[in-house]
């Protein structure tokens, strides 16, 4: 069994995998199409960060691929939908990096109202300017949150914590935490806040969310935060308003275009402005969150593979099975139309089989069983129903 482990992910991630029992191949970097399709050959597991990009093609050419982990929130830079078609699993961290961005966006919130950037960059050219000009307390201020999360609901609670008032927006029906207020539009939101955060997933429909038209719209020397999407910001603009002096400050974590290995030129509009944080994508760089990421995504890989669980899969129907305790097991992914559960357990009634656990679940067209059974069921049995019309993949364990 082997696992290829792209991107630096933490070796805690590593040392699991190798402990099931895998050969892990480690890169440093992220890998391009091309390189992607070559070095996919005889490997079960993939493991990757924000900047491997796994398409349709690359997905084609690893019939053997069972799994893909995602070592970050973020799961868009796969193609989910030609995942799902061919039955390999994707399983990211959504929780497991919310408190390191958490505490960077804290910190630059207070960084910026301070315009300590400016500060800093004085005093190392040289220049002693002792001025309170422009600068502030964040204690009574209000903190516009754009995307009411994992991560913007805990940002609530330490913005609270620090003094400050909290509003918030976001489409779903989210309970709103502490003395948080929900804002109708995220018009109202950009007229009440003095900073604003955003804090929304890569969906194609957030594309371009955050444009001139809001940036005119938030209140004069406000601060603005994007810690999580690139493409979400219209940066020219935000550079027109910080120019102007519309916007006070501004800090930058994600961009639409990013370097792809260490060392790599970086350009932006956004480069050489006052007040301006720029900082290379790093929300959930801390030690405590790669190393939690990488337990988390590779148990989850680990489990999938070795025990058929996909709790918490991004793109499969979820179901948490049981530990493996003597029994037999058989995991059946097929597409989701009626009569396949009566099929299957008919199998195992023809073999004389005993079903002694059944967990079903279904998502879209898809439809995942995995069935506990005191005997295995024969070979003869297991081909028939990977032969059935209706079958993506048929394992057992």
């Amino acid at each position: 069994m082997k696992a290829l482990v792209l991107e630096n992910i933490h070796p805690t991630a590593v040392d699991l995998l190798r402990s099931r029992g895998y050969e892990v191949e480690l890169r440093a970097g992220a890998l391009r199409e091309d390189e992607l399709v070559e070095s996919l050959d005889g490997v079960q597991l993939l493991g990757i960060r924000s900047n491997t990009t796994v398409t349709e093609r690359v997905l084609e050419a690893a019939p053997g691929l069972e799994a893909i982990g995602c070592f970050c929130i973020g799961t868009n830079q796969v193609d989910l939908g030609a995942a799902a078609e061919r039955g390999v699993g994707v399983f990211n961290a959504p929780y497991s990096n919310t408190r390191s961005v958490v505490e960077l966006v804290i910190g630059e919130i207070i960084a910026l109202a301070r315009r300590l950037p400016e500060k800093t960059q004085r005093m190392h050219d040289g220049v002693w300017d002792k001025s309170a000009r422009g600068s502030h307390e964040v204690r009574g201020r209000t903190l516009g949150i754009v995307g009411y999360g994992n991560i913007g609901t805990q940002l609530s609670n330490v913005a609270e914590a620090l003094g400050m008032r909290v509003v918030f927006y976001d489409k779903a029906d989210r309970p709103a935490h502490g003395n948080a207020r929900r804002m109708a539009s995220l018009g109202e939101l950009l007229e009440t806040a003095d900073v604003v955060s955003l804090h929304v997933d890569g969906r194609p429909g957030n594309a371009g969310l955050f444009g001139a038209a809001e940036f005119a719209a938030m209140k004069p020397r406000a601060l603005f935060i994007n810690a999580s999407r690139g493409m979400v910001v219209d940066y020219d603009s935000l550079r027109s308003h910080v120019l102007s002096g519309h916007i006070a400050g501004a800090a930058v974590d994600v961009f639409p275009v990013e370097p792809k290995a260490q060392g790599d030129a970086f350009e932006s509009v956004l480069r050489g402005l006052d007040n301006v944080i720029l900082t290379p994508h790093v929300g959930g760089s801390t030690q405590e969150a790669q190393e939690e990421i990488g337990r988390f995504v590779a148990e989850k890989l680990a489990g999938y593979a070795l025990q058929g669980s996909t709790a918490l899969s991004v793109n499969l129907p979820q179901v948490l099975t049981p530990p493996l305790d003597g029994e037999h097991r058989l995991g059946f992914l097929h597409h989701n139309v009626p009569g396949v559960l009566a099929r299957l357990n008919a199998v195992f009634a023809e073999a004389g089989d005993n079903v002694i656990g059944q967990h079903l679940s279904t998502r879209d067209h898809l439809g995942y069983v995995v069935t506990d059974a005191s005997e295995p069921l024969s070979a003869a049995a297991v081909e028939e129903l990977r032969s059935s019309e209706h079958c993506v993949w048929v394992r057992t364990w």
